[in-house]
């Protein structure tokens, strides 16, 4: 790995999409501190490190996914004790990403336990997204694989970021998921990055798989071009009724450890502390920050899985000092309560709920 230092002794960490996987296993390996070190180096080089940015995640529709995803409580293939759950009304997406604002959130995702979306689908997501976007929040979406003119009409509706993650390794991805393959997942964010928006990629940690494996995955992510703007790291949580419910944990200096070899591989990146904080105890989320991590889910909930209360992210983030990241936009409080209430009236009456369980 080639460090270069400009005039002031400062450790210079390039934007780099040629990792090789000899490289990112030597950085696993160093000693805990030195890690750290290049980590929160690379961190405070590109980013203000006491300052987190917060997205706010809604599930749109629940359960009934046709994929086989081991890990997931939506799968139609596995006895979890996740209900079908309808498409939402938009007014009650809009609701939810005002109450998102309300609560400090700067950045509001929707996810829909689809293998992709349908032809009818669209209208209704993309009238989410405008109506998100009016609100001055930037807007995600996770749907599932996307195909060009799916990918183009959520960019020209406003989408800011498309969350489409990688999950594993390339190697270990075959253990993980049989009903889509990971050239697909490469092809879906080839898709979203080509329309213009913005890509939110990572993936799971804790699904049994090997170090290398690890390593593979970042080297995926760290190779694509342009990097990730959004990367999140998620431990894995263990769902009764799914293949995995009984894996075992993965140790959480190892986890840790990803977060930093993360922020060294994409700098420039947000690295988000993502799935399985609820399980993480306040320690431990700190040393995920000072790894790198600046970027977290607030809210109780995330799709399915338990998320730590907003209330007690604001307590921690003052305990360390943290402030949240803010955006710019053009719109002001009242203009945003204007358009809410538009938005909600113009669909009052509309058909927008319905049965996307099939």
């Amino acid at each position: 790995m080639s460090l270069s230092t400009n005039s002031s002794n400062s450790v210079q960490f390039p934007v780099r999409h040629n990792w090789t996987q000899q490289e990112v296993n030597a950085l696993f390996a160093l000693p805990f501190n030195d890690l750290m070190f290049k980590a929160q180096t690379a961190h405070r080089e590109n980013f203000n490190p006491n300052e987190v940015q917060v997205s706010t995640l809604l599930s749109i529709k629940t359960g009934a996914c046709p994929e086989d995803c081991k890990y997931c409580s939506q799968s139609a293939r596995y006895k979890t004790d996740i209900d079908k759950e309808r498409l939402m009304e938009v007014e009650k997406v809009l609701e939810a990403a005002k109450k998102a604002k309300e609560q400090g959130s700067t950045r509001f995702c929707m996810g829909a336990g689809w293998r992709n979306p349908k032809a009818r689908d669209m209208p209704y997501v993309l009238e989410m997204v405008k109506g998100v976007k009016s609100l001055g929040l930037e807007t995600c979406m996770t749907l599932g694989m996307l195909d060009k003119d799916q990918a183009e009409q959520l960019q020209d509706a406003g989408l800011d970021y498309y969350n489409h993650n990688l999950d594993t390794s390339p190697e270990h991805y075959n253990q993980i998921i049989t009903t889509r393959t990971f050239q697909d997942r490469l092809d879906t964010l080839d898709n979203v990055r080509n329309s213009g928006m913005k890509v939110c990629s990572g993936g799971i940690v804790g699904l049994g798989e090997k170090a290398e494996d690890r390593s593979s995955l970042l080297s995926q992510l760290a190779n694509l071009s342009p990097h990730p703007e959004s990367v999140p790291i998620n431990m894995l949580v263990k769902i009764d009724g799914t293949p995995l419910a009984n894996v075992d944990d993965l140790d959480s200096f190892d986890f840790i450890r990803c977060i930093a070899v993360a922020r060294i591989m994409m700098p420039k990146s947000h690295v988000r502390l993502s799935a399985g904080r609820e399980a993480m105890n306040e320690q431990m989320q700190a040393m995920c920050f000072l790894a790198g991590a600046n970027s977290i889910f607030f809210g109780c909930k995330l799709l399915t899985a338990a998320n730590p209360e907003t209330n007690a992210d604001v307590l921690l983030f003052k305990k360390l000092g943290i402030n949240t990241e803010t955006i710019n936009n053009d719109i002001d409080d009242a203009q945003q309560e204007e358009q809410l209430t538009h938005a909600v009236i113009n669909n009052k009456h509309s058909d927008l709920f319905y049965n996307a369980a099939q």
